[in-house]
């Protein structure tokens, strides 16, 4: 069973930068586009990232030219850089594969202060 978990949350003033890992045991990294989610307080969960095995990108225009997904199939681990942080992008963060879902993992809280 794959277990997916989300780490490098926090609280940080706008402007700032964080960078979320996520890590997967098994082996939902080899073939499968990754993603990075998010959902803030009170609306649903949504995609903001995804990233193919050769390493194309795809961003939701709320995050696009300031987040950046890279991933690391080696490693099975996926990485999201977020930079030029706003108060909108206060929410917890999960990682997936959007066409082959497994169990969500607890995310990680990113907070960001104006």
């Amino acid at each position: 069973q794959v277990q997916l978990v989300e780490s490098g949350g926090g609280l940080v003033q706008a402007g700032k930068s964080l960078r979320l890992t996520c890590t997967a045991s098994g082996n939902i990294f080899s073939g499968n586009v990754m993603g990075w989610y998010r959902q803030a307080s009170g609306k649903v969960r949504e995609v903001i990232a995804s990233i193919t095995v050769g390493g194309d990108t795809n961003y939701d225009d709320s995050v696009k030219g300031r987040f950046t997904i890279s991933r690391d199939n080696a490693k099975n681990t996926m990485y999201l850089q977020m930079n030029s942080l706003e108060p909108e992008d206060a929410a917890v963060y999960y990682c997936n594969a959007p066409y082959s879902l497994q169990a969500w993992g607890q995310g990680t809280q990113v907070t960001v202060s104006s």
